[in-house]
């Protein structure tokens, strides 16, 4: 039988999952289950970078996740769930890895330029918060993944993860630096140069309104913003009602503007009916149907999603012990991977005794 390519991806555990999740990378996962080794990981030591503070929370957001993942239809029989905290061969890989990476180009990382921006940072973070970059390289090459989905926000620290693979692959593998990232492994190198898989929507924005510069937040929990996976249909209807659209429309004839408007943005992503959507921002530009109307109907479309998933979840709630041993059977296969690359990142480094 042929073996199957190895895919790995996760989040840290800050929340619920929401509709961004979804597009961004969460319908890739769940489509790819029965093409690839999956690998899903809860990235709960992250959480620690700024948040150490708060356990208990971190510690709930890690088993909401895993909730979402099942409801989603994460399968188990077909993929691994795992936490990192349980794996600690990844701590271990992050300590050799992080001698092939320059603090200042870990600091041009502009993922975390960002995070400091936008979580007012300033210079109070501890040192973990700029190491957990390393430890995302971490997390993906201990497991030699071939494909990676992500966020388009993510990209930076996959693109971190190829430099360390082929520092490490030409460091210790002899590995020529001028041979292409696709003929590594058949060559002797170690680690896979990983290929990221990007969603259909990039960046998925939020229910609210823009910014001061006049740009449209993407969808985020800091922000209020969302529609969680896990929204039952009452809490849907009340957030699509409140949506933000076009502010210079004042009543149901005037005509509308559907660019950078979230309605239609949010119809575009997830509406199946693509005639109807043609048609009614047509109308909507002409100004013969409603906010109120085009509303309902992105209701229904979400409702269809995501209550089969709110349904799911409701069980999984009721039985919390499943969850944790859906989890200690991920944790166990992930250790087993983890824990054979680390034998062979040791014995390429001539750090087996």
């Amino acid at each position: 039988m042929t073996k199957k390519p190895r895919l790995l991806t996760g989040d840290t555990p800050t929340g619920k999952l929401h509709l961004g999740h979804w597009v961004g990378s969460l319908e890739n996962r769940v489509r790819l289950q029965d093409d690839y080794e999956c690998f899903f990981i809860l990235a709960n030591m992250h959480a620690f970078t700024t948040r150490m503070d708060k356990p208990q929370e971190i510690r709930q957001n890690t088993l909401d996740i895993a909730m979402d993942y099942l409801s989603a239809g994460i399968d188990p029989q077909k993929s691994v769930i795992f936490i990192q905290s349980e794996v600690p061969a990844i701590s271990e890989l992050c300590f050799f890895f992080s001698m092939l990476l320059p603090f200042t180009r870990v600091m041009r990382n502009p993922t975390i330029k960002d995070e400091i921006r936008d979580k007012q940072l300033g210079e109070n973070y501890p040192f973990g918060f700029p190491l957990y970059a390393v430890g995302q390289v971490a997390d993906i090459l201990a497991f030699r993944p071939q494909l990676v989905p992500v966020g388009e926000d993510q990209i930076p620290h996959l693109e971190m993860t190829r430099e360390v693979a082929r520092r490490f692959n030409q460091l210790y593998c002899g590995i020529n630096s001028h041979w292409p990232d696709s003929d590594h492994l058949s060559k002797g190198g170690l680690f896979p140069i990983i290929e990221p898989l990007i969603g259909r929507v990039k960046r998925l924005v939020g229910t609210g309104g823009p910014n001061e510069e006049g740009q449209l937040l993407k969808m985020s929990k800091s922000l209020g913003n969302t529609i969680l996976l896990s929204d039952e249909p009452d809490v849907i209807r009340k957030k699509v009602m409140g949506m933000y659209t076009d502010p210079q429309r004042l009543k149901p004839t005037d005509k509308g503007h559907i660019e950078n408007n979230p309605l239609w943005i949010f119809h575009e992503a997830f509406n199946p009916d693509i005639q109807w959507v043609k048609e009614a921002e047509t109308r909507y530009q002409e100004g013969t149907i409603g906010d109120v109307e085009c509303k309902k109907k992105l209701i229904e479309v979400l409702i269809e999603l995501t209550e089969p998933m709110s349904q799911r979840r409701q069980i999984l709630e009721k039985d919390p012990a499943m969850v944790l041993d859906i989890l200690r059977k991920g944790n166990a296969r992930a250790n087993e991977v983890a824990n054979e690359t680390l034998h062979l990142a040791k014995k390429a480094m001539e750090q087996l005794f």
